[in-house]
């Protein structure tokens, strides 16, 4: 027999033999059927590799859920993702983010921050503090006193990359990204000037994911002074 020939039959054997191994391994699992996700946002959702991605694993699944509804709604813009989520049902999107939200995948260290130290201590003030001559408050006062988040609906800001907190504050300003009004978030971005988001940004992305790493379960009690804030998306 020729050997193309004999090559060519045995490449066959080697490619049906693999899918064969595939077809045995495929499990009806959510899992199985967030490998679409995956793809994007990285294994078991640990996020993308170019900063742009953010990471699904352990966030609040009422945070993840209001996402999906918010690009199925035409809230957030991405279409790609506009197409993947369209044909699926609400149950199906509540499924998805309570996968995700149930994985405790650990967070790879902080990048080094490249801010100098007068723009990482006004990054620091804003997140903990605010800035009350800017009607600017805390991001701990929504997000928790770990940055960590809050259950049910408020995600963490500590563990992202500084391009995607970038992005995702510019899409606010803007008007790319919304939620659900009375849209808390849009509100606070746009009274960040560039300075002040290079800031908080910078800080941010470069803080170490404290352990353990969950969303806490309420919010902090309002410092003094402070303004309660309503956001449709986290009622």
């Amino acid at each position: 027999m020729h050997y193309a020939t004999v090559k060519k039959i045995a490449g066959l054997v080697l490619w049906a033999a693999s899918w064969a191994a595939s077809a045995a391994a495929f499990e009806d699992s959510m899992a199985q059927r967030t490998l679409a996700c995956t793809g994007c946002h990285g294994d078991q959702g640990q996020s993308g590799p170019d900063g742009y991605y953010p990471r699904l694993a352990g966030k609040p699944a009422g945070y993840l859920y209001n996402q999906l509804r918010n690009i199925q709604d035409g809230r957030r813009h991405y279409a790609l993702m506009e197409g993947l989520l369209a044909p699926l049902s609400d149950a199906y999107l509540h499924d998805i983010a309570a996968h995700f939200a149930s994985l405790e995948i650990p967070y790879p260290p902080p990048s080094a921050a490249s801010a100098d130290a007068k723009v990482l201590a006004r990054g620091q003030t804003l997140a903990r503090q605010g800035d009350a001559s800017l009607n600017l408050p805390a991001c701990t006062q929504c997000h928790g006193n770990a940055l960590m988040g809050v259950q049910p609906s408020t995600p963490a800001l500590l563990g992202l990359p500084r391009d995607y907190l970038n992005a995702q504050l510019g899409g606010w300003q803007t008007g790319q990204r919304k939620a659900q009004a009375p849209d808390c978030m849009a509100d606070i971005a746009r009274r960040l000037s560039d300075a002040d988001v290079h800031a908080v940004t910078s800080w941010l992305a470069s803080q170490t994911v404290p352990q353990p790493s969950k969303a806490a379960a309420a919010r902090p009690a309002l410092a003094a002074g402070a303004k309660a804030i309503v956001c449709g998306s986290a009622p």
